[in-house]
């Protein structure tokens, strides 16, 4: 294990030569406005690199001992100036050429954050608002797959009735400590890498609603925990009504009745078998 033992060219199974023996990943920063329009933080490459004169995203190439994230964001600060503080990651793009891969690490920014060439390798770096990126000169690898990932720029927000998929999931003799079997179910969750249609790993906000005898779980990291004052359905409710608008929010319950009032606030709502499904 080296730094920096990621620099090098490499060609894929496609024929393409691409920078970083290990793979490479940039970070693709989105800002929500208070009307919700999504702007992106985009970099200009100096003319003399791969692709120079076209907009991108700060990145580069990983090192053997990093995972995307901590490379992603070890390049923005190299190029931007950029740190982790604030940032909230929400998945992982992978563009698979066949040996060696892309990954876009998607974060949230809660403001436009201040950013300026930091290293020789741009001569630019702005936020474009969603429409005008697509008016740019785009490097071609960013652009082949901007059309996809850009649907997955949302934060998204999975709420759980709890005391609903312990039911369903039927533990036995759930319904004599159900403090422990949500405690279970919270734990479990917390380590389960969910699925996503678009992004290989996925980090959405995940908001646990839990009544009655189970509203002593402990706490889960990655999990927020709310314990319902009154009525469980009315407390889901409410965390789907303080949402921003722009969010996704999904509730998994099996629960009609909620299910079509959290619909009527524009949530989505599954059932507790898609999350059980990946718990198995």
């Amino acid at each position: 294990m080296a730094v920096m033992d990621g620099d090098g060219w490499t060609e894929c199974a496609q024929g393409h030569r691409h920078w970083g023996l290990h793979g490479a990943s940039g970070l693709l920063l989105v800002h929500h406005d208070e009307l919700g329009v999504p702007y992106v933080l985009m970099q200009k490459r100096v003319w003399w690199s791969h692709h120079g004169g076209t907009w991108g995203l700060p990145g580069g190439a990983r090192d053997s001992h990093e995972d995307a994230v901590s490379s992603a964001l070890r390049e923005a600060h190299e190029e931007a100036a950029l740190d982790g503080d604030g940032l909230r990651v929400q998945g992982v793009y992978v563009d698979d050429h066949g040996g060696w891969t892309f990954e876009t690490v998607i974060a949230e920014s809660a403001e436009l954050l201040a950013a300026a060439p930091a290293n020789l390798e741009s001569t630019e770096l702005r936020w474009l608002a969603l429409p005008e990126v697509g008016d740019r000169k785009l490097h071609p690898g960013f652009a082949a797959t901007w059309g996809e990932v850009q649907r997955a720029l949302r934060p998204e927000t999975i709420v759980l009735d709890v005391a609903n998929i312990v039911g369903a999931r039927a533990e036995h003799g759930w319904w004599r400590d159900r403090l422990a079997a949500a405690t279970r179910l919270l734990e479990d969750v917390a380590g389960l890498r969910l699925e996503h249609p678009i992004l290989a790993q996925w980090f959405p906000r995940v908001v646990a609603v839990v009544e009655g005898a189970a509203k002593g779980v402990p706490s889960v990291p990655g999990i927020e925990v709310v314990a319902a004052t009154g009525s469980g359905d009315d407390t889901i409710v409410a965390v789907v009504r303080a949402a921003r608008p722009w969010e996704r929010v999904v509730v998994v319950t099996a629960d009609r009745a909620l299910r079509g009032r959290v619909s009527e606030l524009g949530a989505e709502t599954v059932g507790p078998r898609w999350l059980l499904s990946q718990l198995r």
